[in-house]
């Protein structure tokens, strides 16, 4: 997660626009009209071009921006705020040519609307959600989702399961790669080594196994003792309900959650508006925003887009490619 020196050319950024049904056309729309946006890179919507078109044209908003034509959505069968099997079918197209282009190059780093999963699961799509998605589709092994803002940035050793199975899914190797991946990804943040807090599952972090089944004794509190031998300056793990107090806040860089909750709702708490997504561990830039498809806005141009403009900024200081 190095930014690279600066492009003597803007940056070729893919935008995938989400479920249609949903406010990530918008949002996407409005952010590429932006001039500080143009200034810096070359927007790129991923989407079915009549749907994205309508949209405009109904919002009054541009619409010419460069538009890549994938996904195919019946105009006459869309209602906003009503996904189907059909427009979670056309987020994912849109979401796999905009990775595949990156892959191959022909974009410097990829943005991510939101998508609605239960649509991806009507249309009969085999992952749970973008970041596995992206781990088969790059075959990366090592990846994990961090959600950062200028308030605080949380890494998560799981993603998206049920809660009950979070315990059984968590592994000594699984926290120290969420504690490496978040550590490595701070560094150009901080003049010194990344702190890295590590929350503990259970209540009071188990209270010395009271109210655990040993998950810090024999999972979480290993991890943290090999990534400390790899030289990483982590601490805990810290009781969840006080893990994220101003004072410890002051003093931590990244959080490492257990699961999707722990981490997400300290983060929506604190930073809903411009907290960024970004996908650790790949080989390439993918960023995203931090909210779903708000379907009782969609349509209505009232979607506020703080979140997709700070990860379009964010994939733009990502990007690898030097454009020479």
């Amino acid at each position: 997660m190095k930014p690279s020196a600066k492009p003597t050319k803007r940056p070729r950024i893919a935008i995938s626009v989400g479920d249609v049904a949903g406010v990530g056309v918008e949002l996407a729309l409005r952010c590429a009209a932006l001039q500080q946006v143009s200034n810096r890179c070359l927007p790129i919507l991923y989407g079915p071009k009549p749907v994205i078109t309508h949209i405009a044209e109904q919002l009054a908003l541009r619409s010419d921006c460069q538009i890549t034509d994938v996904g195919d959505v019946a105009l006459n069968q869309l209602r906003p705020g009503l996904t189907t099997a059909q427009t979670g079918q056309a987020s994912f197209d849109a979401f796999d040519l905009a990775v595949a282009d990156a892959m191959t190059g022909h974009v410097d780093a990829v943005v991510t609307g939101p998508i609605q999963k239960e649509a991806w699961h009507d249309a009969g799509i085999p992952f749970a959600g973008h970041t596995e998605r992206l781990a088969d589709r790059t075959g990366a092994r090592d990846v994990c989702m961090m959600l950062t803002s200028d308030q605080i940035s949380c890494v998560l050793a799981t993603i998206h399961i049920a809660l009950a199975d979070v315990p059984g899914s968590l592994t000594i190797d699984s926290i120290v790669r969420a504690i490496r991946l978040g550590s490595q990804a701070m560094t150009n943040r901080c003049d010194r080594d990344p702190r890295v807090t590590v929350c503990g599952l259970n209540p009071h972090a188990g209270e010395h196994g009271l109210f655990s089944h040993g998950e810090e004794a024999n999972i979480i509190e290993p991890a943290i003792e090999i990534a400390r031998e790899q030289g990483i300056n982590v601490t805990g793990p810290l009781p969840p309900d006080t893990a994220f107090t101003p004072a410890i806040r002051a003093r931590t860089d990244v959080y490492v959650c257990m699961y999707h909750d722990q981490g997400l709702i300290p983060l929506k708490a604190l930073a809903f508006d411009d907290a960024v997504n970004v996908t650790l561990g790949l080989p390439i830039v993918r960023t995203s925003v931090d909210h779903g498809t708000a379907l009782d806005l969609a349509w209505q141009g009232t979607a506020n887009h703080g979140s997709m403009l700070a990860a379009i900024e964010m994939a733009i200081d990502l990007c690898r490619t030097d454009h020479s």
